[in-house]
């Protein structure tokens, strides 16, 4: 089994790395650089990538064996609330969070096998319907766009009888949340793990938390 990870150097993409390692799966991280936890692992590690850059990233791709899995993990968050927003860090972060899962599905495109599975990293965050607190604007706006990439992907790519999967990793303890959080990354791994072997092509399309229930959109 051949796993491409996006953004695998630390947090959530380097415990979904070693998990994958862990069950014999050959992992591919695709990534700006490394880091020494990284390079401890088995794991093929391709640096200079930016999911910012389509160029970027097909250049990366054109050599993979055809690929099993794919993660898009690669995010950015940039806090804001309705009184202090940036409309560059907001762009910035369509870029990274909603255009980066969409550029790596097409740079992917040929080399993703007939049944394989795209899971993309999102966040409940951009759920429309769990929204009850407000604020972070950049993060909620690109993530419920990554959504959207998400469905339609789904569709566009179920002639090929691939799965696609839209996850939510939890409140993991991370440099993104600061430390803060309630869950560390290798129980996220864990249950992202396991929603990506059970869930199948009747799923396709669908939004889950780590721990297992679907989420609203």
């Amino acid at each position: 089994m051949h796993v491409v990870i996006t953004g695998g150097n630390k947090g959530i993409g380097l415990s979904l790395i070693k998990k994958y390692l862990s069950t014999g799966a050959n992992v591919t991280s695709l990534c700006r650089q490394s880091s020494a936890d990284l390079d401890a692992t088995q794991a093929k590690v391709i640096t200079g990538i930016d999911v910012t850059n389509s160029e970027s990233l097909e250049n990366a791709v054109k050599d993979l064996d055809p690929i099993d899995l794919l993660i898009s993990n690669a995010g950015l968050l940039i806090g804001d609330t309705f009184d202090h927003f940036d409309l560059e860090n907001i762009n910035q972060q369509f870029q990274v969070n909603t255009l980066g899962p969409l550029r790596l599905a097409k740079a992917c495109a040929q080399k993703l096998k007939r049944g394989a599975k795209y899971g993309i990293i999102t966040s409940r965050m951009g759920s429309i319907a769990d929204n009850t607190s407000g604020g972070q604007y950049g993060y909620r706006l690109s993530k419920a766009a990554a959504n959207a990439v998400g469905k339609s992907l789904s569709e566009d790519f179920r002639s090929q009888e691939i799965t696609v999967l839209m996850l939510h990793p939890g409140y993991v303890k991370t440099d993104m949340t600061g430390g803060r959080g309630l869950i560390d990354t290798a129980e996220s791994a864990e249950g992202l793990y396991k929603i990506l072997e059970e869930k199948t092509l009747e799923k396709t399309g669908s939004f889950w938390h780590a721990f297992g229930d679907e989420l609203p959109w």
